[in-house]
């Protein structure tokens, strides 16, 4: 919690006692007072406060002493008075009172989730998140990552609380609403954690909702954090493993970023030099000349590994036959597909011209 918010409190505390106020945090370092000269001081007995946490007063130092537990009953500040009589005890448990208030209002604002949601929308500065890990007790640097959930055919709130009791570690698992349609869900991972691992956990997800609500969806899977500050990049990765599966994996509902492939890299190009590609490839005559039974025969032809004889048969028609219309293929782009070096790039301005059209709407 930021010490500002304490001393802020223990400031205006000191109109109504002229005792010393202030407050200790964990490590027993005051991190408010209204006597400044304390601020930065050092409690050297602070474990003794923490062996006392189940009782009314600790007194220490010729101070009176309020423990305030923080989540799973660990010791996270104390308030002390100076003074070891009843009025320091009275005014101990007035100013623990305030303190305990903002502190949870502090907490309620800023919680793990809230954190979280925070970091993926970029709603935070980055020296802040350090800050609010820390006094929220947060571990930083351990793995996680970053499923993207799309609802597809209609979307329903309850999918957001369906999700919550698939995971229900809310101190380390994290599902997070984004809009009607899309919701994020941060998981912590073991350290072996590997991708296959994570489109297991997608598919359990996709199964969840699908039997459970009758909602379809598809699902985005960022790369693995292995920090904090990584999860809005690894967000990000996770809504591009959708928009890029738009286009050039259709059919898939479930898409890892590290598993994209070449789609990534010219989903990432602009269209000026995308266009600038297909007009070098093509001199000849532009990819709009190829009807579509030539561009059926194109794909099925990669689909076999550029085997003639396979992809022949799976098209009934003959061998020769075959090795004619891709010889006509040949006149009509000035590529022979039968070369691999050539393939590839035939390959490659397919996968553009359908980003392409993509980004004009045509599909």
């Amino acid at each position: 919690m930021s010490s500002r918010i304490f001393q802020s409190m223990v400031v205006q505390m000191k109109e109504a006692t002229s005792r010393p106020i202030g407050v200790v945090d964990s490590e027993g370092n005051v991190v408010a007072s209204s006597e400044l000269s304390l601020m930065g001081t050092h409690i050297a007995d602070v474990n003794i406060l923490i062996s006392a946490m189940g009782e009314k007063f600790s007194i220490l130092g010729g101070k009176t002493f309020k423990v305030l537990p923080g989540p799973d009953m660990h010791f996270d500040y104390a308030v002390f008075v100076d003074g070891t009589d009843e009025t320091a005890a009275s005014f101990c448990i007035m100013a623990a009172i305030a303190v305990s208030s903002a502190k949870a209002y502090y907490e309620e604002k800023y919680d793990r989730s809230t954190l979280v949601k925070n970091i993926i929308t970029e709603n935070i500065l980055p020296g802040d998140i350090y800050v609010h890990a820390k006094e929220l007790h947060f571990v930083v640097d351990v793995p996680r990552a970053v499923f993207f959930v799309r609802q597809l055919n209609r979307a329903d709130v309850i999918a957001v609380d369906a999700l919550k009791r698939m995971f229900p570690d809310q101190q380390r698992d994290f599902v997070i609403s984004i809009n009607e349609t899309d919701i994020a869900v941060v998981k912590e991972l073991p350290s072996y954690t590997e991708e296959k691992d994570l489109v297991k956990i997608a598919a359990t997800i996709e199964k969840a909702i699908s039997e459970d609500l009758k909602i379809k969806t598809v699902i985005g899977i960022g790369s693995v954090a292995r920090h904090l500050r990584e999860l809005a990049g690894r967000y990000k990765e996770a809504q591009i493993a959708i928009e890029v599966g738009k286009v050039f994996d259709t059919e898939k509902t479930i898409l890892s970023y590290e598993s994209l492939g070449i789609g990534r890299l010219i989903y990432q190009l602009p269209t000026t030099m995308c266009e600038m590609f297909l007009s070098e490839v093509f001199k000849k005559n532009p990819i709009d000349s190829l009807d579509e039974e030539t561009l059926s025969i194109i794909t099925e032809f990669f689909d076999n590994n550029l085997n003639i004889s396979e992809t022949s048969r799976k098209l009934f028609v003959h061998r020769n036959t075959l090795v004619y219309r891709l010889g006509k293929i040949k006149k009509t782009t000035g590529l022979d597909l039968r070369e691999f070096d050539q393939a590839i790039v035939f390959k490659v301005a397919l996968m553009v011209k359908k980003y392409l059209d993509s980004q004009k709407g045509i599909m």
